[in-house]
């Protein structure tokens, strides 16, 4: 079908879906084969209606399409087969055995085989893999979890389980306009207009030369606006009354679309040139919204053209400029101050007697964590340079392409970074950032490479790449060549960026038409055409993507601005004039701040609120800018917000922080920092806890690996001498089990018992029991899946643990005479959080789901459940997790999730307060309970640890990664996990992604965080 068909049909859709024919609406899905309705599907999956649910799939994709088709379809046969088993109903078994299943014995024979053999067993539980079953609802919730991830990571599927955003009504109120439209163009409009007209091209009586010239207006694009000529005879406007035309109230909302239309005269192209003009000015008088950087806070003179831009990924102060004449610059753009300067050395003799002979910068880049940079020129050469010391010298100098290096990018490959260029020789080379060396080359296209863009998908780096002619492609870091090729909407120099989960280009062609489009990478078209660019002009259009939400376009002099979801142009913003034709636009990571290129050579920093408030505390902390050539570049770097993170209000009261409340530190002497050391080499800290005494670290590594730290002679974890990585005289080492299958999701989990003397621990396989003094693995129990994803001791008897389990159970359950006690059901997805209260006598329990259940810990009966309030459009990715910790009364406990931090009353599950983060904010990994639960110690993922108080759970002090690591490390290493001491308020630890271990505590010149003036009861 056509475009215009597919928008047509998923109107019906929503109108069908509104007026309650359900039946209608699922019927249209399938035929058309548009909308995979998710929601519907899953209601079949838990009413048990199997075939139903295969006859819908089957409009979609079958068995033999593809492996996720195959493994979707099995998991259905599977559990229906299963549920005739638990019933008894035998031979309804062996007819599903027969018929459903035997098309997957070919590919897994032994599998096949062992659910032939489940016949011959009284109770399916007493196969092994099948212990745990409960019942049926209980086993199909947990299939709809691996359906969900399978359906989405199928290709056939892909773009189709999203129902376009379409506002409510939106067939009846088209129809509406139709008819009001219609009638309008009569001399003598009825005074109640039927819908029925609408049937046929309508003629109101006494008009017999209206249709003639309604049939000859040309289609106009755009809805057009005429002064009113009306009839002699006629002397009032037009009405409509019937109940099925668009109401009064409507028409206000909607604006009237038509004043009226001079019967005489046709549209000619000026007149729709002058109504785009007219939009552009209406849209130009929309306030932007408040969150989008609009107020000019810096203007900055840089002395000569520019020609890219770019914002450190960090430090949002430092803008990197490359020139027309082949200078690279850094700004300190909250001081005014330039902090380094490099000139293209031109080397060769012949080529400085070359009076043709120019270098400009074709694209400057930061990389991945802003450790270095890269240069493209427009001869040959791809410049990186690196911080060595107090500035950026030159690390290599690559010899790249023959003619024009027209872009560059930053990627991963085999988790090794490398920089990629593209150039006019047609080809596309992924260099080592380390050392230069050429890893690969991409050959494939037919015209000079033009822009490129990395993607990350499902953990898989890869490359899209756009010659001149627009032809796209997209490469994988390997020998294989491009796995897709299609074109982009005009053969024309276009560029690519990605925006919430989605892909839009932005292209000019050579008569200086351009265009901004959403792109869907799956199937190739045009998702979105976004409207009034200038069809002419000599510059090529630049475009960016701010807050996963806006695109921006620089244009016409001006930054034209739309919302992702509409079409329509947004708002215009002029920065009090002076732009050029076609300004560069950047803005920075967090969407704070925004630059864009003026005349004369100047470059306007515009910010929204949040960016002004950074850009004044930015340049007090800078100081003299004459500090660069003396102090570190590090130190003159660090300028990130004092509060990165927008508070939310949350339960009764308001958490809105100002920045006075709010105390830095960015330098290594207002804290101290102690790097724990280790012989075992492991990789990520997933877990980490402190002994019960204080006087030991013990973290759990991704590998499976455990480390155990003791401060053997004081007796307790000081800053004042460093403890050694325990290991008993045996060698041994406690190594947990890991799934068979490396693609497997991982979810480590340990409790230690109250006397530090045993471990419970697993990384997916077993749980295994050790004891700490020997390292021995004194018992593994409850083998994999479901796979056991968090554990916790009983207070009142070390030999009960409760496990949170991976299909969204709880096991009570007595490790010492391996027996289950109870199995607790509330949760859709697996288990994350656990937390005992002996004061209360309940358990706390919290999962991926983002669900707070409440259960009794004597009779292991669920009390009460709430689910933390998460912002639209948040998606759970495979670590998303949900984490709880009581306080030291605890009657109220801490709830930990990715976006936001929350502080819920035990008892009543009733929320108190509540912080998130802006949209726009890196997430948090995690956090925790100072041990005398007045501080919470949060770490984000982008390195910046935050202490809030747990009062309001306002942001009190902010640490930058340079201040507790050393400095090869903090701008490539970031916080995993947090740890509280367990009797010091001011000491904790973080697990980092590197493996190492990290004790953090204030300076020992003032012994205490200095928020405790700000802290409330």
């Amino acid at each position: 079908m056509s475009s215009l068909c597919k928008d047509l049909m998923f109107l019906i859709m929503q109108f069908c879906d509104e007026e309650n024919l359900k039946k209608t609406a699922h019927m249209l899905e399938q035929e058309s084969g548009y909308f995979f309705n998710m929601k519907y599907f899953e209601e079949l999956v838990l009413d048990g209606n199997w075939d139903k649910a295969e006859k819908y799939l089957s409009s979609f994709t079958v068995v033999e399409d593809n492996k996720y088709s195959t493994k979707i379809y099995f998991e259905i046969r599977k559990q229906k087969y299963l549920e005739a088993l638990d019933k008894h109903e035998f031979s309804i078994a062996l007819d599903i055995l027969k018929k459903d299943l035997k098309v997957f014995a070919q590919s897994n024979e032994e599998l096949y085989k062992e659910m032939a053999q489940l016949l011959a067993l009284d109770d399916l539980r007493e196969n092994d893999s099948l212990a745990l079953y409960g019942d049926a609802l209980t086993a199909r919730k947990g299939l709809l979890g691996d359906l969900r991830s399978v359906i989405e990571a199928n290709p056939l599927l892909q773009g189709k389980t999203r129902f376009p955003q379409i506002k409510k009504s939106r067939l009846r109120r088209l129809i509406n306009q139709s008819l009001n439209w219609q009638h309008v163009l009569c001399t003598r409009p009825h005074s109640q207009p039927h819908i029925d007209t609408l049937f046929t091209d309508h003629k109101c009586p006494g008009s017999d030369n209206m249709q003639a010239q309604l049939c000859s207006l040309p289609p106009s694009p755009v809805a057009v606006e005429w002064p009113l000529e009306r009839d002699s005879s006629t002397d009032s406007p037009v009405t409509i009354r019937n109940h099925e035309a668009l109401s009064d109230q409507a028409l206000a909302e909607e604006g009237r679309l038509f004043v009226g239309v001079k019967a005489t005269e046709h549209i000619n192209e000026e007149e729709v040139s002058q109504t785009v003009i007219s939009t552009c000015c209406q849209a130009s008088r929309n306030e932007p919204p408040i969150e989008f950087p609009s107020t000019v806070e810096r203007v900055l003179d840089i002395g000569s053209f520019m020609t890219s831009i770019d914002f450190h990924p960090v430090h949002e102060a430092l803008l990197l400029v490359g020139k027309l004449s082949g200078d690279v610059e850094i700004w300190d753009v909250a001081a005014y101050d330039k902090l380094f300067r490099r000139e293209f050395v031109v080397k060769s003799l012949m080529e400085k007697m070359d009076k043709n002979h120019s270098i400009s910068v074709n694209r400057v880049l930061w990389s991945l964590d802003g450790s270095l940079f890269g240069v493209a020129y427009s001869k040959n050469e791809l410049h990186l340079y690196d911080k060595n010391g107090n500035c950026f010298e030159k690390k290599l100098e690559i010899d790249a392409h023959i003619g024009s290096v027209n872009d560059l990018a930053f990627s991963k490959a085999d988790k090794i970074l490398v920089v990629v260029s593209c150039g006019d020789d047609k080809l596309i080379k992924v260099w080592g950032a380390a050392t230069g060396a050429k890893l690969y080359t991409f050959e494939g296209h037919e015209d000079p490479v033009y822009s490129l863009c990395p993607g990350l998908k499902r953990n898989i780096h890869f490359l899209s790449s756009i010659s001149i002619s627009g032809e796209i492609k997209v490469w994988l870091f390997d020998n294989e060549g491009s796995r897709v090729t299609y074109c982009a909407p005009d053969s024309c120099r276009t560029r690519m960026a990605y925006g919430n989960k989605r892909v839009f280009l932005c292209g000019t062609e050579e008569n200086g038409e351009s265009y901004v489009v959403e792109w869907n990478e799956n199937e190739g078209n045009i998702v979105r055409n976004y409207q009034l660019l200038s069809k002419r002009s000599s510059a090529v259009v630049q475009f960016n993507t701010c807050l996963n939400r806006f695109l921006a376009a620089g244009d016409e002099h001006v930054i034209k601005i739309w919302d992702m979801d509409c079409d329509e142009l947004l708002a215009v913003i002029d920065a009090d004039g002076g732009l050029q034709a076609r300004p560069y636009i950047c803005f920075s990571k967090k969407g704070n701040l925004l630059a864009v290129s003026a005349v004369d050579s100047r470059i306007k920093i515009l910010a929204n609120d949040s960016g002004r408030r950074f850009l004044q505390e930015a340049a007090f902390d800078f100081g003299d800018s004459a500090k660069c050539l003396t102090e570190p570049f590090s130190n003159l770097s660090v300028g990130s917000p004092p509060f990165p993170c927008q508070g939310g209000a949350g339960g009764t009261s308001s958490n809105n922080v100002e920045a006075t409340n709010v105390s830095k530190i960015v330098e290594v002497t207002r804290c101290q920092s102690m790097l724990l050391t280790s012989e075992v080499k492991t990789n990520l800290i997933r877990r980490l806890v402190y002994t019960h005494t204080g006087n030991g670290i013990l973290a759990l590594a991704e590998d499976g690996t455990h480390l155990l730290w003791r401060w053997a002679k004081s007796g307790e974890a000081t800053m004042k001498c460093a403890p050694r990585l325990w290991q008993p005289r045996s060698g041994l080492l406690m190594t947990n089990d890991l799934p068979d299958k490396s693609r497997d999701v991982v979810t480590p989990c340990l409790s230690l018992s109250k006397n530090d003397s045993y471990l419970i621990s697993s990384s997916g396989r077993m749980i295994s029991l050790y004891n700490l003094l020997g390292f021995k693995n004194m018992r593994s129990v409850m083998p994999s899946p479901p796979a056991a994803t968090c554990l916790l001791f009983y207070p009142p008897d070390n030999n009960i643990i409760a496990i949170g389990m991976d299909d969204s159970t709880i096991l009570i359950y007595n490790i010492r005479v391996d027996e289950r006690i109870s199995k607790l059901e509330g949760h859709s997805k697996r288990i994350s959080g656990l937390a005992f209260s002996t004061n209360l006598n309940v358990l706390v329990s919290c999962g991926v789901d983002t669900q707070i259940v409440l259960w009794d810990s004597i009779t292991w009966e669920k009390k009460k459940s709430t689910v933390l309030q998460i912002s639209v459009g948040w998606l759970a990715s495979d670590l998303s997790e949900t984490n709880v910790e009581l306080d030291k009364d605890q009657q109220h406990f801490l709830a930990v999730h990715e976006t936001q931090l929350a502080i819920y009353e035990t008892a009543t599950l009733r929320r108190v307060k509540q912080w998130t983060i802006a949209n726009f904010c890196t997430h948090i990994s995690h956090a925790t309970y100072s041990c005398d639960s007045r501080v919470v110690y949060a770490a984000m993922r982008d390195g910046i640890l935050l202490i809030l108080g747990a009062g309001d759970l306002a942001p009190r002090l902010e640490i930058d990664p340079s201040s507790y690591l050393p400095p090869h490390l903090s701008c490539y290493v970031d916080p995993v996990v947090v740890a509280a001491h367990p009797h010091k308020p001011e000491q904790f630890a973080l697990g980092l992604s590197n493996g190492g271990v990290v004790v953090i505590e204030p300076e020992e010149s003032q012994g205490q965080w200095t928020i405790k003036n700000h802290l409330e009861s």
